[in-house]
Parts: structure tokens; sequence; C-alpha cells
């Protein structure tokens, strides 16, 4: 890319993001056809759902190395090529183990773009736009989200439930193949990021490309902040008494931001609302879709607010709402008064998880941390975030299984009353332990933890 445009440049790594968002969302319309198929208990069902987080997990730990010796750039185009050979490979088992193998592929994919891709965008993103370029990423996630339900619903149009049943799931698995590989093709448009060639001693070819990128605004505060950080020698421990509590702090966010459901609802959403009433399967992937229309609109109201109102208000009013709406639905099934007016709480629990906990989260998450531990505390913070994920997604099939315990003694409310109470958890957490971050340096933050009188004062307003 002779000159180098940002916004395109963000368009391109955000399909990173966007592929996260369809890869994880596209099981959502092959759930119940995956049961038939492979003829699966509520176990197997459930790991089939929650394999790729496995993956997840691995790709994660693997970003670190593959972005460093790589690139940032070179790191996606593995990730692409994951998602490509995932989607192929899912698409034509008639072995269940065989599913899960390239599920798990797919997942390293998801893992690595999870991680790489916003961190492309801070480092090639000049400072006075790196907020809302970043925000591109998230944005992208949903967006995919949403594409994939649009998706799922047409070929879901296109024969029988038998068909889908035999087939259909087939071409909803193969369908990343296009958005995956074009990802492949654009990556060769981008360049790499100014910080990752003066990490490899290229300076030249750094300031050339910053200055490009910058065109001449505060060119040599940005290369000298570039060098400065690459020189810095961080001594501080992650276990140490300063940063041990802040982590803790982390992961609760993240383990969080899981537990109280989301996923369920992004796996499993045309298996639920179908339950909710008599609806055939293709009306429950077209409710899905508005599932992801809501989960989008949220998201950019969030995006927009989040400076304006702060994080702690916007955390603890979307945790509310996500808690009334559980217990809502967790009572109507316990009460056998199923009907498709749940679908107006499950729109509203999305609403407020798209407004808080899913946004706002990583938010807080950038910069709650100091910035001499801030990679290594952020990634023990997302491995935690992935294998909460795992164990919800993994656990719900078994706890609304008819035939277990907990179905039986709770008529299929118990999974969403525990998700419920996990959101008024979220509103003490959030409430007690987290600081109001609006408005702040991350200098100043990072004061803030050292001096506790302040914090106690800023924590409890």
């Amino acid at each position: 890319m002779k000159h180098p445009n940002v916004l395109q440049i963000t368009l391109v790594v955000a399909l990173g993001g966007l592929l996260f968002g369809y890869d994880t969302a596209v099981i959502s319309g092959a759930t119940e056809s995956l049961q038939i198929f492979f003829n699966l208990n509520p176990a197997e069902l459930g790991f089939a759902a929650a394999s790729a987080l496995i993956g997840c997990v691995i790709g994660a730990i693997a970003a670190g190395y593959t972005s460093t010796k790589y690139g940032r750039r070179g790191a996606l185009l593995i990730a692409a090529l994951l998602f490509f050979i995932s989607a192929l490979g899912s698409a034509v088992p008639d072995q269940y183990w065989t599913f899960i193998f390239y599920r798990i592929i797919g997942g390293i994919g998801v893992g690595i773009a999870s991680m790489v891709s916003p961190m492309y965008i801070a480092e090639i993103a000049p400072p006075q736009k790196r907020g809302a370029l970043v925000s591109c990423n998230q944005f992208a996630i949903i967006f995919g989200m949403l594409v994939v339900y649009f998706v799922n619903y047409g070929i879901a149009l296109m024969g029988s439930e038998a068909w889908l049943n035999e087939m259909g799931w087939r071409y909803m698995f193969g369908s990343e193949m296009i958005p995956a590989g074009l990802f492949f093709f654009l990556l060769f448009s981008v360049p790499e990021t100014p910080r990752w060639l003066a990490m490899r001693g290229r300076d030249e070819q750094a300031k050339e490309l910053l200055s490009k990128i910058s065109k001449g605004k505060d060119f040599d505060s940005q290369w000298k902040e570039i060098k400065d950080s690459l020189v810095e020698v961080s001594t501080a421990s992650i276990t140490s008494r300063k940063i041990l509590p802040i982590l803790v702090i982390g992961i609760m966010l993240s383990v969080l931001q899981q537990v109280t459901g989301i996923n369920v609802f992004l796996y499993y959403a045309p298996v639920i609302l179908k339950s909710f009433s008599s609806s055939s399967t293709d009306i429950a992937l077209l409710q899905t879709i508005l599932v992801g229309a809501v989960n989008l609109t949220f998201t950019v109201i969030a995006i927009i607010t989040v400076d304006k109102y702060g994080r702690k208000p916007l955390m603890m009013l979307g945790a509310g709402l996500m808690a009334i709406s559980m217990i809502a639905i967790g009572t109507a099934a316990y009460l056998n008064a199923i009907g498709g007016y749940l679908l107006v709480f499950v729109l509203t629990y999305i609403a407020a998880f798209a407004l808080s906990l899913g946004p706002v989260t990583w938010v807080l998450l950038s910069e709650i941390f100091p910035n001499n531990v801030r990679s290594k505390a952020l990634s023990i913070a997302v491995f935690a975030q992935w294998v909460a994920n795992y164990a919800v997604s993994q656990t719900f099939p078994m706890m609304n299984d008819q035939n277990s315990w907990l179905f039986k003694e709770f008529n299929g409310g118990f999974p969403f009353w525990f998700y419920g109470v996990m959101g008024l958890v979220t509103i003490y957490f959030v409430h007690r332990f987290v600081p109001e971050t609006k408005g702040k340096s991350l200098e100043e933050l990072e004061e803030l933890w050292e001096k506790p009188g302040e914090l106690e004062t800023v924590t409890h307003n």
C-alpha cells in the first residue's frame, strides 16, 4: 500500500473481528440439525457448540508469539487461513469427531484474531483517532454475528427441515469460506504496523509508514512514543501486592461477562426461541436475526454513550436489566407459562448486554491495568474469559435437558435463574470494586491504584 489510508486499513483488519463473530455464531443455526445428524446426547451437543472455544484458548495463547515473530499482519494471515480450513472441514464430515477437529481449528483462528485485530488497529491509528478506530473491531464482531444469522436463515429457506438436517447445516459452515478468503487476500493490501517494524529494527520503514499515516501531524512525538515503549523495561510482577488485586478485578469482569449467559443466546438462540412457542425452525431463525439486529444497534449506542455517561452506570444498568430478563424467562419456564411474549425479555437482555457488559467490559480491561504489565495481565483476563465462555456453552444443554434432575426439579428455569443471579452479582461487584475510568488518562488511573483512599471514594461514587 503506497499511500496507506488508516480507515481503509482499519476496515480490512476489522474483517478479523467480523470472522470472530461469524465463526462463533454460525453454529446457532445448526445445533438442532447437528443433534439429529450425529445423534448427539446433551453433553455431546454442548461440546459441539463449545469445542471451538478450546481452539480460542489455544489461539489466544499463541497470538502473542505469532504476532511477535511473524508480524501483526502475518498473524492475521494465519488466522484467515485457519478460518478457511475450518469452514471447509466443518462442512464435509460424516463423523462427529472430525467435525469437532475442524471447529477447534476455527477456534484457534478466532483466538488469534480476537487478540491481534484490535492490537493492529491500535498500533496503526493516530492517537487522536485510536479510540474510534479500535471500536470498529467490536462493531465488526457483532456485525459478523448478524450477517451469519441472515445467511443461516436464507439457507434454512432453501429446503425442507429434513434437508436442513441432512445437508443444509453443511452450507451454513461452508459459507464462512467466502469472508475468510476475502480477508486473506485483502490483508496483502495492508502494511505491517510501525510498532512491529521498529521492534524488528526496521526503523526507516517504520518512520516512512508512520509519516504517511500521520500525514506529518505530531510525527516526532509519535515516533518518540514508539521508541520509548520499546526500550522500556518492566520490573513489575503481576503477582505483586499492587498488581494482583487489579488482575483479580480484570479476571472477574471477564468471567462475569460470560456467566451472565450471553453465549446461551448467541449459540442456542433458534432452539430457545423455538421452544417459546410453536414456531417452526425458519421462524426461529428469523427471530434470531432480530436478536442480532438489536445487538448491533445497542452496541453502537454504547460506543456513543460510554464516554458521556461513564463505564459504571452503563455496566450496572445493563446488568440489572439482564438479571430481570433472565429471572423472568426462568420464572415463565418454571410456571410452564412459555409463550411468544418471552421474545421481549430476550431482546431486552440482548440490548442490555450490548449496552454494557459486551463493549464496556473490553473498555475497562484496556484501561485498568498499569502500562508495564498491561499485555500480560490482559492476556490472563482474556484467557479466563474464554474458559468461562466454554464452561457456560458446555453446561447449558446439560442443565436444560429434560432428563436431567435440574430440569425435572425446576422445569427448565434453573439455568436462566442462575444467569440472572450472576447479573445481580455483577451489579454489586462493579459498584464495590470497579473505579470509574471516564475522562482519566491511563497514567491518572495508574496513580489511582496507588492511593487507596481516592480509590475507595471513586468506586463508591
